[in-house]
């Protein structure tokens, strides 16, 4: 962050709703590369958050440093709502991190794995629920559908507790 930016709003409402639950955080990302970490990383405070990431661009790294089993990535493929699921698990464990966030997706220009273009999945795991997956169908171009994929992350991280700081049950 330069002088005079401010932290991404999504990420700050995310680093206080977890850390209003004294939960931490670990991501596991693919079309991303890191930018959800980078961007959490903005808030100040963050570090009470933001145990740290994995930059899984390669598929193989999905398996040898998140963990993901191989037979998901066989059977299901990189771009995956179980790959996202897992990718989230694996975050989460390696990191020793409360709640794990996974991304992986085609950003363009061309489809991967027969998936279009703007295919995302966002897995989370936390405290107390299965790790769940949202898929998203982004359009534009690949630092749009990047930067609307980590928004969503956010979004959903910040949306995992009600008004009243409980867990909404996602």
């Amino acid at each position: 962050m330069t002088d005079g930016e401010r932290p991404d709003p999504r990420a700050s409402a995310a680093v206080a709703a977890l850390g209003g639950h004294g939960w931490t955080l670990a991501t596991a990302e693919s079309l991303t590369a890191g930018l959800l970490a980078a961007t959490v990383a903005g808030v100040p405070g963050a570090s009470v958050v933001l145990r740290g990431g994995l930059v899984v661009y390669a598929t193989d790294l999905k398996h040898e440093l998140a963990g993901v089993p191989e037979e998901i990535l066989q059977r299901h493929g990189a771009v995956s709502a179980e790959t996202a699921r897992a990718l989230a698990v694996g975050a989460a464990r390696r990191c020793g991190a409360d709640v794990g966030v996974g991304l992986t997706g085609v950003a363009g220009p061309d489809r991967q794995e027969g998936q279009p273009v703007g295919t995302v999945h966002v897995g989370i795991c936390a405290p107390g629920v299965d790790a769940w997956s949202v898929r998203l169908s982004l359009s534009g171009g690949r630092d749009a559908i990047r930067r609307a994929a980590c928004a969503a992350a956010l979004d959903l991280l910040a949306g995992m507790f009600d008004d009243d700081g409980n867990e909404s049950g996602t």
